[in-house]
């Protein structure tokens, strides 16, 4: 049991080898990806002319295929009792599939690599976060989903900023993105994507889960009933979630240039970078339930912002703190998924909540663009809508998760071993 004057940098040294090395699997990865993926709907539209109806068709089959696949892999992952080669093999298929945008000249072989690598984003994450799970004593679970989580977002960060850096060098005086520029890209993305794979491959081991017990089956009753209200109190904040596009939309729709929009995104990858290791060391300490709310409730009120906002610098301010958001809930809340379930169903835990905020991503996202321009001969309530139903949705969630307090989500009332 870890002492209640454990001070941060203690708790640090008290990380195992399988955080750092998921850690900087996660960072060198989002540094792949972000390079690749924040510039290929402008590669479909600009060099391959095709249509914005095409382009969400393929993101939407993508990230449903994602979602799917994460139940399956995180129960595989539970049966087998073993989470590492796993998420190798669904980091070794995104890292594979990305050089193939190279040579791709047409919209469906970018389809058809887009999707392979969002499968191996569905084959990985939940065994990933199972991993990371297993790894740590209940006390800092939340510090090592907020390392895994910053090194995520610090990669994240300086993806765009090594992409918005080649697309500068290659063709500042061009609006539009060209196919070598692109091109460029992609072949810069591949040395951190390698490394991602090794990274993972070669630093991380498996943890011998203490249960030896009949392989869990594929019954998400197992998961137990605190985990339910919990997804069902997600999904409520979650439907309110749309995608960050609609705030980059916002943003653009307020004024503010390509550049200035670039600039905006990693200012905000800097904060949640900075504020999700210290955010899951405090939820470690007063409980992952207190750091949600806070989180939500902070949702709320930037997304009230959003709707109200006039100039071009209130968007960009709001923007940048909804990094707070960030750093306080998402890695917190994956850190209670594990505090609710049994550890020999923890990846179907982690399939189960990924998959069913992937599948809300859908509906919210298709809110929030109906309640904007509408649909049909319905034009909608204008650009303030979406976010002020984002905020009445967080700060219902909020409310109901402050109501909803099982002992069970308290680390410190959690008896657990790691072995």
């Amino acid at each position: 049991m870890a002492q209640k004057n454990s001070t941060p940098q203690t708790k640090m040294g008290r990380l195992p080898r399988n955080i750092w090395a998921v850690s900087l699997t996660s960072f060198f990865m989002d540094i792949s990806s972000e390079m690749v993926l924040n510039i290929l709907p402008l590669f479909l539209a600009n060099v391959l002319g095709v249509r914005t109806s095409v382009i969400g068709l393929i993101e939407g089959i993508a990230e449903a295929t994602s979602s799917l696949l994460k139940v399956f892999s995180g129960w595989l992952s539970d049966r087998l009792k073993g989470r590492k080669w796993i998420a190798v093999v669904g980091y070794g298929l995104s890292a594979i599939s990305k050089p193939f945008f190279y040579f791709a000249s047409t919209w469906e072989a970018v389809a058809a690599i887009r999707w392979t690598d969002r499968v191996g984003k569905g084959v990985r994450t939940a065994p990933r976060d199972a991993l990371v799970a297993d790894s740590v004593e209940p006390e800092i679970r939340g510090l090592a989903f907020g390392i895994q989580r910053a090194a995520d977002t610090a990669g994240a960060l300086l993806g765009i900023l090594i992409s918005a850096g080649v697309v500068w060098w290659a063709q500042s005086s061009q609006i539009t993105l060209g196919a070598e520029t692109f091109r460029t890209v992609v072949l810069i993305s591949i040395i951190p994507g390698v490394l991602a794979v090794l990274s993972l491959a070669i630093g991380a081991k498996d943890v011998p889960l203490k249960s030896h017990g009949e392989a869990p089956r594929l019954a998400f009753r197992s998961l137990g009933k605190p985990f339910m209200v919990f997804m069902i109190i997600v999904g409520i904040f979650d439907i309110g979630n749309s995608s960050d596009a609609f705030l980059v939309l916002r943003a653009q729709e307020r004024g503010l240039s390509t550049l200035g929009i670039l600039l905006m995104l990693a200012a905000f990858n800097l904060v949640y970078t900075l504020l999700s290791a210290p955010a899951g060391s405090f939820s470690d300490r007063i409980g992952r339930r207190k750091v949600i709310i806070g989180g939500w409730f902070i949702y709320g009120l930037i997304y009230l912002g959003f709707a109200l906002a006039q100039q071009v610098w209130h968007v960009v301010i709001l923007y940048i703190l909804y990094g707070v958001y960030y750093g306080l809930a998402y890695g917190t809340t994956k850190a209670m998924v594990a505090d609710l379930v049994p550890e020999t169903v923890r990846g179907t835990a982690y399939g189960t909540y990924n998959a069913i905020l992937g599948i809300l991503d859908f509906p919210a996202s298709l809110i929030a663009g109906i309640l904007w321009q509408g649909v049909g001969a319905w034009h909608g309530f204008g650009a303030s809508a979406p976010f002020f139903f984002g905020a009445v949705m967080s700060l219902l969630a909020a409310l109901l998760f402050w109501v909803w307090n099982p002992s069970s989500a308290k680390p410190s009332t959690i008896k657990e071993k790691i072995v």
